[in-house]
C-alpha cells in the first residue's frame, strides 16, 4: 500500500482530496489529511475507509517528522513560505513531494541531495503556475519539433467570478487566498518586449494593461506579473523577442485598485493602531491632503489625471465614504483593506467562480510554412459551487494526476522538477479533458 500526505486542508484542496481518495481503491492508497484545523481536515474527506483526519502543527518540527515519516509521498497545501522545512523534513526522510507553489531558491538549495536519493521534488504544478506550463509546453514542443521557432510568447490567467453571478461593479469575488489577491503587483514586474528587457514598478503595475479577447466571453484587462524572464530558458525560448506573463480582470478593475495602490492602503509593512476607532470614510481622509470638496472630490482631486468617475464609484461601493466603523482592532493597511473585501467580496452559497487563461503565440515559420504565424490557445472552466470551485479543480486536480502518474510509473524524474517535460505533461493534459478542461485552439496563418 501507498500512503499519500496532504498537508493543509484549505479552500483549494477540495479537489485534489476528492481526487486522491476516488482513486484509492484502484491503486491501493491511504489518504492522510492534515491540519491544524482538525474539524477542517474531517470536512474534507468524503470516505473514511481510505482517508484519515489528523490534527498537525506544521511548526512543530518532532509532529511533521513523525507524520511525514510514515507516507511515501507528501503534498504540501500551505502557504508558500512553509514548503521549505516540509521540502527539508522530506529529502532527509526519502519521501517525495509535491506543492502548486513557485520553486523557491530553499527549494533549489535541495535538488543536488535530492536526485541523489531518487526523490521528486515537483512543483509549480497547480493553475497558474502550473495548467499554463503544460498547455504551453505542449505547443512550444510541436513547434520546435516542426522546426518553427516562437518569436513571440504571451500567456495570461485569471480567476474570477462567473459572469452570470457577478453582482458587483469589480466583477471580482474571492475563489483562492484573499492575502494574495491584495499584495498582487508588489515587486517589480519585468519581461522581455521586442527583444529589449522592460520594468515595470508596483507604482504603474495597474497603469499598464492591455487587453485581451476570449471568443464568446467578451473582453478582460491584464496586468504584468512579476517575473516573466525566468521561463525563458525553462520553456527554451532563448531566441524569443517577446515574453511575457500576466494577470486577467475584467474591465475597470485596474484603475480601481489603482487608488488603493497610489493610496498607499495596499502597504503590508506597518500595524495601525486603534483602527477600530476610524471610519471607513475617516480612514481613507486619513491618506488625502487636505482639500476643498467633500471624500469623494478629494479623491478626484487626488488621482488628478488618473482620476476615472467609474474607478471612484467602485471604491464608493466598498464603503470607503461611508460613516461604518473598521472591525479590526489593529491590522497593516493591506489587512484592514482585506477584512473589508472578504466581506464585499464573498463568494456566495449559489455563485460560482471561474478561471480563464490564455497563450498567444507568434512564430516564425520560414523553415516550414504549412506551420500557422500565430496560435491562440484559450481555457475557461467554471465551478460547480462554492466547494467545488474552478479554482480548486484548477489547482487540486494537476496535483493529484501527476502524483498518480508518478506512483503509477507514467514518469520517474526526481530533483526540482516543473509540468515542462512532456512525460509530465502530455498525461496530465490528456487526463484533465476528462474533468472538462480543455484547451480550444485558434490556428492563424
Amino acid at each position: 500500500m501507498k500512503k499519500i500526505l496532504v498537508i493543509g486542508a484549505g479552500r483549494s484542496t477540495v479537489s485534489l482530496i476528492d481526487y486522491l481518495i476516488d482513486q484509492a481503491p484502484k491503486h491501493d492508497w491511504h489518504i492522510t489529511v492534515a491540519d491544524m484545523d482538525l474539524k477542517l481536515a474531517q470536512s474534507k474527506i468524503n470516505d473514511p475507509k481510505n482517508a484519515t483526519p489528523v490534527q498537525l502543527d506544521v511548526e512543530n518540527e518532532a509532529q511533521r517528522k513523525a507524520e511525514i515519516e510514515k507516507v511515501d509521498f507528501v503534498i504540501s497545501m500551505l502557504p508558500p513560505f512553509m514548503h521549505g522545512p516540509v521540502a527539508k523534513n522530506c529529502v532527509e526522510l526519502g519521501k517525495h513531494l509535491a506543492t502548486a507553489s513557485y520553486v523557491s531558491e530553499q527549494m533549489l538549495g535541495l535538488n543536488e541531495e535530492a536526485k541523489k536519493k531518487g526523490i521528486l521534488l515537483l512543483n509549480e504544478c497547480g493553475l497558474d503556475p502550473g495548467i499554463d506550463h503544460a498547455s504551453a509546453m505542449k505547443i512550444i514542443d510541436e513547434v520546435h519539433e516542426q522546426n518553427g521557432e516562437i518569436i513571440s510568447f504571451k500567456s495570461f490567467c485569471g480567476g474570477l467570478v462567473a459572469p452570470e453571478y457577478n453582482d458587483n461593479p469589480w466583477g471580482y469575488k474571492f475563489s483562492w487566498n484573499p492575502r494574495n489577491v491584495i499584495l498582487a503587483g508588489q515587486g517589480t514586474a519585468h519581461y522581455l518586449e521586442n527583444g529589449e528587457i522592460k520594468y515595470i514598478p508596483y507604482n504603474r503595475v495597474f497603469t499598464q494593461t492591455e487587453t485581451i479577447s476570449i471568443e464568446e466571453h467578451g473582453s478582460f484587462e491584464a496586468y504584468a506579473n512579476r517575473d516573466s524572464l525566468s521561463y525563458q530558458s525553462p520553456y527554451g525560448l532563448q531566441k524569443i523577442k517577446t515574453l511575457l506573463r500576466g494577470t486577467l480582470r475584467m474591465p475597470g478593475y485596474c484603475k480601481a485598485w489603482n487608488i488603493f495602490v497610489k493610496l498607499g492602503m495596499t502597504d503590508d509593512t506597518y500595524i495601525v493602531k486603534d483602527a477600530d476607532k476610524f471610519t471607513y470614510a475617516g480612514w481613507m481622509s486619513s491618506y488625502l491632503p487636505l482639500g476643498k470638496g467633500n471624500l469623494r472630490q478629494r479623491l478626484i482631486d487626488f488621482m488628478g489625471k488618473e482620476a476615472d468617475l467609474s474607478a471612484i464609484d467602485k471604491i464608493a461601493w466598498l464603503g470607503f465614504f461611508d460613516e461604518v466603523k473598521i472591525e479590526m482592532k489593529q491590522g497593516t493597511p493591506a489587512q484592514l483593506l482585506q477584512n473589508l473585501l472578504e466581506r464585499k467580496w464573498l463568494l456566495k452559497g449559489n455563485d460560482k467562480d471561474m478561471i480563464v487563461m490564455q497563450h498567444l503565440f507568434e512564430i516564425d515559420n520560414t523553415k516550414n510554412d504549412k506551420l500557422p504565424k500565430k496560435i491562440i490557445s484559450s481555457l475557461v472552466v467554471k465551478g460547480e459551487n462554492q466547494n467545488h470551485t474552478a479554482m480548486a479543480k484548477t489547482v487540486g486536480l494537476p496535483l493529484g494526476i501527476c502524483v498518480k502518474n508518478f506512483l503509477t510509473g507514467k514518469f520517474n524524474l526526481t530533483g526540482v522538477q516543473i509540468p515542462t517535460d512532456k512525460q509530465i505533461y502530455l498525461p496530465l493534459l490528456e487526463e484533465l479533458k476528462n474533468f472538462g478542461i480543455i484547451f480550444e485552439e485558434k490556428l492563424i496563418n
